[in-house]
């Protein structure tokens, strides 16, 4: 018997999270049976059920109403612009963060890099490296350091492989959407990047930290950098959301 479309998404997150039937069912609290079921359309979960799953499998929020839509159910979670209304306060905590970090750089971005809002000093950051040119509408850190920014990047091999690495370990849930693996795919494929990169690697421990540094015209600067991410949000944009706070490494 074919999975029912909400199975088949169940058993993708399973095999992406390498939980047994019996190791989710343990976890959700009901029988491998009544897993076996779901996934293989024998039985249709209840709205409930569809949301006991997918929480035990630390599904993201977005792809979360993606299982419940195949389940038959409307979407759970919204996804709110931060210029919203309803986004006010959380609008104005990201802004005092960005401003608090004054003098360095800081930068919020979304599940795909794309930065949303920026600080003075990163602002400035930008306008010097790439003198004065756009830096793309929305900019994206990915694209910008794959292109404009690597001849300014001293040590761009460590960083540029780093950055592909922590792509993969950063993904919402753990695993790359579709766009962000496009974004991939296109920095991926640019001259001089060695094809080895294309492989995430799991196995070996990053550094505690790698600094990036950045030179032009005789003037170096680097920087470390911290990401601050929203406990526990019952809002999609807030799940994606990261603030990037960029500090001085001597």
């Amino acid at each position: 018997m074919q999975p029912s479309p909400v199975g088949a998404l169940l058993q993708h997150w399973r095999a992406q999270r390498r939980m047994s039937q019996l190791a989710l069912a343990t976890e959700a609290g009901v029988t491998a049976r009544h897993v076996s079921f779901v996934e293989s359309g024998r039985a249709n979960p209840s709205r409930e059920m569809v949301l006991t799953l997918t929480r035990a499998l630390d599904v993201p929020l977005r792809e979360r109403n993606q299982v419940l839509l195949a389940a038959g159910y409307a979407p759970q979670y919204r996804e709110t612009g931060l210029d919203d209304a309803a986004m006010t306060h959380i609008s104005k905590a990201l802004d005092r963060m960005l401003e608090h970090h004054e003098p360095d750089p800081a930068v919020v971005m979304d599940r795909h890099w794309n930065v949303l809002r920026t600080n003075r000093a990163a602002e400035a950051l930008f306008a010097w490296l790439l003198d004065g040119e756009h830096p793309g509408d929305p900019p994206n850190v990915v694209r910008l350091m794959f292109g404009p920014l690597r001849p300014h990047v001293a040590n761009w091999e460590q960083t540029g492989e780093a950055l592909v690495q922590r792509i993969h370990r950063e993904a919402i849930g753990g695993v790359p959407d579709l766009v962000t693996r496009a974004l991939l795919e296109e920095v991926l494929a640019l001259p001089g990047v060695p094809p080895a990169w294309r492989t995430p690697d799991f196995a070996t421990t990053p550094l505690p930290v790698l600094p990036v540094v950045f030179a032009k015209d005789g003037r170096e600067r680097r920087y470390f950098s911290m990401v601050t991410t929203l406990g526990t949000p019952q809002d999609i944009t807030l799940q994606e959301i990261r603030v990037e706070s960029f500090f001085p490494a001597g």
